[in-house]
């Protein structure tokens, strides 16, 4: 049984190697067409993809929703931003094409049939997000989260492969966002108008408490108050200077 595997496993491994020898080929012999033919223009301004595919080592490849299995069966990382971007979903086909400096340059080649759904975003036990949709949660990419500033609770429209029971599904757009955070805003707008409310009415106090003490009073009259002794006895001193004059 073992001696039988490993046949198959040297079958499958020969297989690889012819088609990417045949990919190697094919590709020469199109180049070698192109320049037989004159449409490569001399002096065009290259595509950065075909400038690093003279250079460099070009694999196809299957995404599965989080890397690229390539043609080879090794797997390569496929970068999240990118995916998200492109709204990957598992089972399209991808080319990546590695520069001689090692850098990675993805293109989609062949887009799987997709399906568009309405689920709901939500967080698993271990802080992970996925959306449930269809009665089945779907994994999702962080990157796709962060750009579409997704909380638990909001509606978004999730894209599937529509011949393949994924596991994986590719965040579109966020339809509505959770309720939530509404009634936390709406909250927030209440709380803040009472605020203004009561600044308002703090304001008012003190101005009616600054017009009480700047209020005029009647100061003619404690005035005369305060002098009327003092009056009294200039009063009889003048008396007194005029009896004696007399």
């Amino acid at each position: 049984m073992e001696e039988k595997d490993e046949k198959t496993n040297e079958k499958v491994q020969a297989l690889r190697e012819m088609i990417y020898s045949a990919e190697k080929t094919l590709q020469g012999a199109k180049s070698m067409l192109l320049q037989l033919e004159g449409k490569k223009k001399v002096g065009r301004r290259k595509k950065i993809s075909d400038e690093d595919a003279e250079g460099g080592r070009v694999i196809e490849g299957t995404f599965d929703g989080q890397i690229m299995i390539g043609t080879d069966g090794k797997q390569y990382p496929v970068p999240a931003n990118y995916a998200s971007k492109s709204k990957l979903v598992e089972g399209d086909m991808l080319k990546l094409t590695i520069t001689p400096d090692g850098s990675f340059i993805y293109k989609q080649i062949g887009p799987t049939d997709r399906k568009r759904v309405i689920g709901v975003a939500n967080l698993d036990a271990d802080g992970d997000y996925f959306v449930a949709a269809e009665g089945k949660a779907y994994k999702i990419l962080l990157a796709s989260i962060t750009y579409f500033k997704v909380e638990p609770g909001d509606e978004v429209t999730l894209v599937l492969p529509k011949n393949i029971d994924s596991d994986w599904g590719s965040i579109e757009n966020v339809l509505q966002k959770t309720a939530s955070k509404k009634k936390e805003e709406s909250n927030f707008s209440q709380k803040s108008i009472y605020e203004v409310l009561k600044e308002e009415n703090k304001f008012e106090e003190k101005a009616d408490d600054v017009e009480k003490n700047d209020a005029p009073t009647n100061t003619s009259a404690s005035l005369i108050d305060e002098w009327a002794p003092d009056l009294e006895e200039l009063k009889k001193e003048l008396n007194n200077n005029l009896n004696s004059n007399s």
